[in-house]
Protein backbone atom coordinates (compact mmCIF):
# COMPACT_ATOMS: atom_id res chain seq x y z
CA UNK A 1 0.00 0.00 0.00
CA UNK A 2 1.58 3.12 -1.01
CA UNK A 3 0.14 6.86 -0.45
CA UNK A 4 -1.95 7.02 -3.49
CA UNK A 5 -4.01 4.03 -1.99
CA UNK A 6 -4.31 6.40 0.88
CA UNK A 7 -6.37 8.63 -0.71
CA UNK A 8 -8.48 6.08 -2.30
CA UNK A 9 -9.63 5.13 1.47
CA UNK A 10 -13.23 5.31 2.18
CA UNK A 11 -13.73 6.37 5.71
CA UNK A 12 -17.56 5.47 5.14
CA UNK A 13 -16.75 1.51 4.70
CA UNK A 14 -13.77 0.93 6.55
CA UNK A 15 -14.78 -2.64 6.31
CA UNK A 16 -13.70 -2.71 2.84
CA UNK A 17 -10.01 -1.29 3.71
CA UNK A 18 -6.68 -3.59 3.31
CA UNK A 19 -5.76 -5.64 6.49
CA UNK A 20 -2.73 -3.28 6.40
CA UNK A 21 -4.83 -0.02 6.38
CA UNK A 22 -7.34 -1.73 9.13
CA UNK A 23 -4.28 -2.26 11.01
CA UNK A 24 -2.55 1.07 11.18
CA UNK A 25 -5.65 2.94 12.33
CA UNK A 26 -6.83 -0.09 14.75
CA UNK A 27 -3.18 1.50 15.76
CA UNK A 28 -3.63 4.79 15.81
CA UNK A 29 -7.44 4.66 18.17
CA UNK A 30 -5.24 2.21 20.08
CA UNK A 31 -2.37 4.92 21.52
CA UNK A 32 -5.44 7.78 21.28
CA UNK A 33 -6.96 5.85 23.85
CA UNK A 34 -4.26 5.06 25.89
CA UNK A 35 -3.16 8.75 25.71
CA UNK A 36 -6.46 10.07 26.72
CA UNK A 37 -6.50 7.36 29.53
CA UNK A 38 -3.57 8.49 30.49
CA UNK A 39 -4.00 12.27 30.58
CA UNK A 40 -7.89 12.18 32.35
CA UNK A 41 -6.93 8.98 34.61
CA UNK A 42 -3.87 7.42 34.88
CA UNK A 43 -1.60 10.95 35.37
CA UNK A 44 -4.38 11.95 38.31
CA UNK A 45 -3.62 8.25 39.88
CA UNK A 46 0.50 8.70 39.58
CA UNK A 47 0.37 12.57 41.19
CA UNK A 48 -1.76 10.67 44.53
CA UNK A 49 0.59 7.97 44.37
CA UNK A 50 3.53 10.45 44.36
CA UNK A 51 1.86 12.16 47.13
CA UNK A 52 0.77 9.13 49.27
CA UNK A 53 4.66 8.67 48.93
CA UNK A 54 5.47 11.41 50.03
CA UNK A 55 2.82 11.12 53.27
CA UNK A 56 4.40 7.61 53.71
CA UNK A 57 8.31 8.70 54.65
CA UNK A 58 7.11 11.48 56.47
CA UNK A 59 4.59 9.18 58.54
CA UNK A 60 7.63 6.53 58.74
CA UNK A 61 10.13 9.98 59.98
CA UNK A 62 7.41 10.53 62.43
CA UNK A 63 7.13 7.14 63.68
CA UNK A 64 10.98 6.63 63.72
CA UNK A 65 11.57 9.64 65.80
CA UNK A 66 8.44 9.13 68.48
CA UNK A 67 10.13 4.97 68.34
CA UNK A 68 13.60 6.57 69.62
CA UNK A 69 12.09 8.70 71.93
CA UNK A 70 9.93 6.12 73.13
CA UNK A 71 13.14 3.71 73.83
CA UNK A 72 15.74 6.66 75.68
CA UNK A 73 12.26 7.39 77.78
CA UNK A 74 13.91 5.46 80.84
CA UNK A 75 16.92 7.76 80.00
CA UNK A 76 14.67 10.83 79.77
CA UNK A 77 12.86 10.34 83.01
CA UNK A 78 16.18 9.60 85.18
CA UNK A 79 18.08 13.06 83.57
CA UNK A 80 14.74 14.98 84.90
CA UNK A 81 15.04 13.48 87.75
CA UNK A 82 18.89 13.86 88.63
CA UNK A 83 17.90 17.83 87.41
CA UNK A 84 15.20 18.45 90.01
CA UNK A 85 17.67 16.66 92.41
CA UNK A 86 20.36 19.58 91.30
CA UNK A 87 17.68 22.38 90.78
CA UNK A 88 16.71 21.71 94.90
CA UNK A 89 19.87 21.37 95.80
CA UNK A 90 20.72 24.89 94.40
CA UNK A 91 17.56 25.83 95.70
CA UNK A 92 18.92 25.17 99.09
CA UNK A 93 21.97 27.14 98.25
CA UNK A 94 20.35 30.19 98.22
CA UNK A 95 19.10 31.72 101.62
CA UNK A 96 15.70 32.37 103.04
CA UNK A 97 14.86 35.98 103.94
CA UNK A 98 15.89 35.08 107.81
CA UNK A 99 18.92 33.53 106.86
CA UNK A 100 20.11 36.99 104.68
CA UNK A 101 21.71 38.67 107.41
CA UNK A 102 23.35 35.32 108.62
CA UNK A 103 25.21 35.41 105.44
CA UNK A 104 26.43 39.11 105.24
CA UNK A 105 28.04 38.47 108.64
CA UNK A 106 29.34 35.28 107.20
CA UNK A 107 31.15 37.49 104.36
CA UNK A 108 31.83 40.07 106.67
CA UNK A 109 33.92 37.72 109.52
CA UNK A 110 35.58 35.70 106.36
CA UNK A 111 36.95 39.17 105.14
CA UNK A 112 38.10 40.68 108.97
CA UNK A 113 39.21 36.30 109.12
CA UNK A 114 41.91 37.18 106.02
CA UNK A 115 43.37 40.18 107.40
CA UNK A 116 41.84 43.08 105.54
CA UNK A 117 40.34 46.14 106.87
CA UNK A 118 36.88 47.36 105.93
CA UNK A 119 36.30 50.90 104.58
CA UNK A 120 33.05 49.88 103.09
CA UNK A 121 30.38 47.30 103.80
CA UNK A 122 26.92 48.56 102.42
CA UNK A 123 24.18 45.97 101.13
CA UNK A 124 22.63 47.56 98.20
CA UNK A 125 18.71 47.63 97.33
CA UNK A 126 17.08 43.70 96.65
CA UNK A 127 16.41 43.37 93.00
CA UNK A 128 13.81 41.02 92.45
CA UNK A 129 14.20 38.16 90.08
CA UNK A 130 11.85 34.98 88.56
CA UNK A 131 12.10 33.20 91.69
CA UNK A 132 15.06 34.81 93.35
CA UNK A 133 16.24 37.98 94.41
CA UNK A 134 19.55 39.45 94.19
CA UNK A 135 21.12 41.56 97.14
CA UNK A 136 24.37 43.32 95.57
CA UNK A 137 27.10 44.56 98.54
CA UNK A 138 29.52 47.47 97.93
CA UNK A 139 32.87 46.42 99.41
CA UNK A 140 36.15 48.24 99.69
CA UNK A 141 38.71 46.64 102.06
CA UNK A 142 42.49 47.19 102.32
CA UNK A 143 44.87 44.79 102.63
CA UNK A 144 47.68 42.90 99.94
CA UNK A 145 46.94 40.45 97.26
CA UNK A 146 47.18 37.57 99.49
CA UNK A 147 44.97 38.58 101.98
CA UNK A 148 42.37 39.74 98.61
CA UNK A 149 43.04 36.07 97.83
CA UNK A 150 42.23 34.77 101.04
CA UNK A 151 39.30 36.26 100.75
CA UNK A 152 37.80 35.63 97.75
CA UNK A 153 38.18 31.98 98.23
CA UNK A 154 36.92 32.26 101.67
CA UNK A 155 33.80 33.83 100.25
CA UNK A 156 33.40 31.07 97.47
CA UNK A 157 34.21 28.19 100.07
CA UNK A 158 30.77 29.48 102.20
CA UNK A 159 27.75 27.28 101.81
CA UNK A 160 25.83 29.58 100.33
CA UNK A 161 25.60 31.26 97.08
CA UNK A 162 27.74 34.33 96.66
CA UNK A 163 29.52 35.66 93.63
CA UNK A 164 32.11 38.32 93.16
CA UNK A 165 32.09 40.99 90.63
CA UNK A 166 33.70 44.50 89.17
CA UNK A 167 37.30 43.62 91.14
CA UNK A 168 39.06 46.74 91.06
CA UNK A 169 42.61 47.18 93.40
CA UNK A 170 44.96 49.78 93.44
CA UNK A 171 47.49 51.56 95.34
CA UNK A 172 46.53 53.33 98.89
CA UNK A 173 46.72 56.76 98.40
CA UNK A 174 47.33 57.29 101.85
CA UNK A 175 51.20 56.54 102.42
CA UNK A 176 50.75 56.54 106.15
CA UNK A 177 48.12 53.57 105.73
CA UNK A 178 49.88 50.61 106.89
CA UNK A 179 48.10 48.53 103.99
CA UNK A 180 49.43 48.94 100.41
CA UNK A 181 46.35 48.47 98.58
CA UNK A 182 42.78 49.32 98.37
CA UNK A 183 40.14 46.39 96.51
CA UNK A 184 36.94 47.67 95.61
CA UNK A 185 33.87 45.09 94.17
CA UNK A 186 30.47 43.79 94.61
CA UNK A 187 29.40 40.92 96.32
CA UNK A 188 25.92 39.22 95.31
CA UNK A 189 24.14 36.81 97.23
CA UNK A 190 20.80 35.76 96.22
CA UNK A 191 17.73 35.13 98.12
CA UNK A 192 14.58 32.47 97.61
CA UNK A 193 11.50 34.26 96.68
CA UNK A 194 8.46 31.79 98.36
CA UNK A 195 6.34 32.52 96.13
CA UNK A 196 2.29 31.54 97.42
CA UNK A 197 1.39 29.95 94.08
CA UNK A 198 4.83 28.51 93.44
CA UNK A 199 7.41 26.64 94.57
CA UNK A 200 7.05 25.17 98.04
CA UNK A 201 8.17 27.21 101.29
CA UNK A 202 11.19 25.69 102.47
CA UNK A 203 12.36 25.35 106.24
CA UNK A 204 15.41 27.11 107.30
CA UNK A 205 18.38 25.34 105.78
CA UNK A 206 21.81 25.64 107.81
Amino acid sequence: MNLSDLNELDFNNIGSWPMAARLVLIGIIFVAVLGLGYWFDTQSQLDDLKRAQTKERELKGVFEHKAAKAANLKAYEKQLAEMRRSFGAMLRQLPNKTEVADLLVDVSQTGLASGLEFELFKPQKEIPKDFYAELPISIRVHGDYHEFGAFVSGVAALPRIVTIHDIKISPVKDKNSKYPLVMNLTAKTYRYLEHNGGHKKRGKHK
